[in-house]
């Protein structure tokens, strides 16, 4: 996921710069309106970050109104010191998905940002296939080349969202924030424990290898699927 942060306070900026890629996100950063829109016509970002007091005339409010006239429907989530109502009134109005208020504890603003890019994604397919592993999540079955796989209802939760991210790097905290309802303490081994009961069960299953880990950056699930035909009974919980 790529962010882009529209600040003028630098301070503030470089350390939500550096709060957002340690939570595994890519972020850049902008001071101004024109900047903010100039940048958001020469990349492509997944989501804008946007104070809304800015220098130079224009505001966040004014921002967030010329990327939606423009057609841009990238999710916005605006920040301010000021907390009237009719300011976050303002701010909806003008195409905001969600307003948070100065001073903002960074998990909260982490949260609100997945929460508003799950918000804009396209309905996702219920049946996610990698290789010989299908799984459907209207049905909460797992099989590999046809055979079951019994998984608890996290572990299920986790290969899910692995497999709709197939080839792609999930941090640790990415994964962690989507699975659980409550942050997990940073020394908490809980996650790692799922991931090897996963690869265990799918390895039983006969897809060996499909999981893999990056030190100190997070997990992969390999989109080539590799699976070895299993000829033995299917894996059980």
């Amino acid at each position: 996921m790529r962010v882009l942060v529209v600040e003028d306070d630098r301070r503030l900026a470089r350390a939500l710069m550096r709060g957002l890629r340690e939570a595994g996100l890519r972020a850049d950063a902008v001071g101004t309106a024109d900047e903010a829109v100039d940048a958001v016509a020469s990349a492509s970002y997944d989501v804008i970050v946007l104070d809304v007091m800015l220098p130079g005339g224009r505001d966040g409010f004014s921002v967030c109104a010329e990327l939606r006239r423009s057609g841009l429907a990238i999710p916005v989530l605006m920040l301010t010191a000021r907390d009237s109502v009719d300011d976050r009134v303002r701010g909806l109005e003008a195409g905001a998905d969600d307003y948070l208020v100065k001073p903002f504890a960074f998990r909260e603003l982490v949260a609100r940002i997945r929460a508003v890019t799950r918000r804009h994604q396209p309905p996702r397919s219920s049946v996610v296939e990698v290789g010989d592993v299908r799984l459907d999540a209207d049905a909460w079955t797992v099989t590999i080349a046809g055979h079951p796989v019994a998984l608890t209802p996290k572990e299920f939760a986790i290969l899910e969202l692995l497999m709709q991210n197939a080839g792609r790097l999930l941090s640790r905290t990415q994964i962690e924030e989507e699975v659980w309802d409550t942050d997990l303490h940073t020394e908490s081994n809980l996650l790692e424990v799922y991931i090897a009961r996963l690869r265990r069960k799918l390895g039983a299953g006969g897809a060996t290898d499909l999981i893999t880990t990056i030190r100190g950056a997070g997990y992969r699930l390999e989109s080539d699927g590799s699976c070895v035909p299993s000829s033995g009974a299917p894996a059980s919980a």
